[in-house]
């Protein structure tokens, strides 16, 4: 159930909604939130709920474990083992049989063994990539002390289930929300504005990422010979929005939907293709995983406190396991390099003392780099990877290079114009210029007017068009 569906949109929200309204205390509203976050999951994936509970269990449990045991080697033990556990989990459904196709069995066979590895990749349990991260954080921080564990399993249970974060994020951590368990404020300017949110980001998922991810769909699974300089290049840069709008689309969702409930989520993009270099593209991508590698893994290695060569190990091996973190498959391994080698690559030339070059230069450099990287991270392996960006290259002949007459629609060139529009900070220049409005009320009304539009287009956009995938529910 993603939550641009109409079961989400016209039954499964408005009723969780209500139910928590009515209740009248807080342990009631919390039960109602672990309710509907569980029968969320079961809805979607009813065959791995256990492997849910075992996840809330041993993060509240080894949490407990953590914080009443005084000897620190113990504590070692209790936080490697309980991160052991919950990594085991996510190596097996997520990379047993890629390393075992990868490694093991052409290690057999040159050592003459017989090996048997699983037949295909698992089938993924929902949100387990982001709830792995949420238990890894949270047994960290009980061990360093920066958070208190949550002694009710219950509580631990709704941290770890939250419906509207459960499935893609963004990554929570446990000291953003922990007030919230046991006391929110539910005021209508805050509900109103969580409404506004969740209907801004259905719109990107819907009136955008939706549209865009048709086209890019179709340039990628043309076969060599049908594809143009032109087709690839539209193909890539449709990705790089559905991608973006896709994503960002359901974590405004998501954030909306926290503050519907009384939760503050903190932001998880800021504009990413309005950077002026990769670093900067990093710090506003998908901002809950980027600083979470920050935090527990590039910051506890060194960061860039120690010599530029460690600090440049550290940058590589963070974007590998970033890349590793969103799929096994060479594919991303190979992208989470090209961006390590990137940020490497701008951190030499800083530290060189080479001045920048104009702005203008520099986004047009931010998105050639990205759009290329995306490329890796769409494509399903290595090879067809070359072949599109090998096709990307232009070959001087006019209809190598566009041959696109078909697939750029009047609906796709008015789509594009408003993905890059909104890919800047729009709303935030909106704002500015509506605190100087001197009638607060006009500007209240054309915001309602204009969220109402935007869920009525939505909505007519859900029922006419059957093509509605969310990419993140694959990571």
């Amino acid at each position: 159930m993603v939550f641009s569906s109409v079961l989400f949109l016209l039954i499964f929200l408005p009723v969780t909604l209500a139910l928590h309204f009515l209740a009248r205390t807080f342990f009631v509203r919390n039960l109602v939130l672990l309710a509907a976050s569980l029968a969320f999951y079961i809805w979607g994936e009813a065959v791995f709920f256990p492997v849910l509970l075992l996840s809330i269990t041993v993060h509240w449990g080894f949490g407990l474990l953590i914080d009443r045991e005084s000897d620190p080697w113990r504590r070692k033990i209790l936080l490697s083992t309980g991160i052991g556990i919950i990594l085991l989990l996510l190596f097996y459904f997520k990379y047993a049989a890629f390393f075992c196709d990868r490694l093991v069995l052409p290690l057999g066979h040159a050592l003459g063994w017989r090996v048997h590895c699983l037949p295909a990749p698992l089938h993924l349990p929902l949100g387990i990539s982001f709830f792995t991260f949420q238990v890894i954080s949270y047994l960290i921080d009980v061990y360093r002390g920066t958070i208190t564990p949550q002694p009710r399993w219950y509580k631990a249970a709704l941290y770890k289930s939250f419906f509207p974060q459960l499935i893609a994020g963004p990554i929570v951590r446990y000291a953003d929300v922990a007030p919230a368990f046991t006391r929110r404020t539910l005021t209508l300017s805050d509900f109103a504005e969580g409404v506004t949110r969740f209907v801004v980001g259905l719109a990107q998922k819907v009136l955008i990422a939706n549209v865009v991810g048709k086209v890019a769909d179709r340039a990628f699974s043309l076969a060599y010979g049908e594809l143009t300089a032109g087709i690839a290049w539209l193909g890539a840069v449709c990705y790089a929005f559905q991608i973006y709008f896709d994503f960002n689309g359901y974590s405004n969702m998501a954030i909306g939907m926290g503050r519907m409930f009384g939760f503050r989520f903190l932001e998880n993009f800021d504009h990413p293709y309005a950077a002026l270099s990769i670093t900067d593209f990093w710090r506003r991508w998908h901002i809950s995983l980027s600083s979470w590698f920050r935090d527990y893994l590039y910051v506890p290695l060194g960061g860039n406190r120690i010599s530029p060569a460690r600090t440049y190990v550290n940058l590589y091996l963070v974007f590998v396991l970033c890349g590793l973190w969103h799929g096994a498959n060479e594919t991303f391994v190979v992208w989470g390099l090209y961006h390590g080698t990137l940020l490497v690559a701008e951190r030499m030339v800083r530290h060189a003392g080479l001045l920048p070059p104009p702005g203008a230069i520099r986004r047009v450099y931010v998105w050639l780099a990205v759009i290329v990287g995306w490329v890796f991270f769409r494509s399903a392996s290595l090879p067809e990877a070359g072949r599109f960006l090998s096709r990307m290259v232009p070959r001087g002949d006019a209809g190598n290079m566009w041959g696109i007459q078909d697939l750029l629609t009047p609906e796709l060139a008015l789509t594009l114009g408003l993905a890059v529009v909104f890919s800047f900070p729009v709303s935030a220049w909106l704002r500015i210029a509506a605190n100087h409005v001197p009638k607060r009320g006009l500007v209240d009304g054309v915001e309602v007017a204009g969220a109402g539009a935007l869920l009525a287009l939505s909505l007519i956009r859900l029922a006419g068009d059957a093509f509605n995938p969310f990419i993140y529910f694959r990571f």
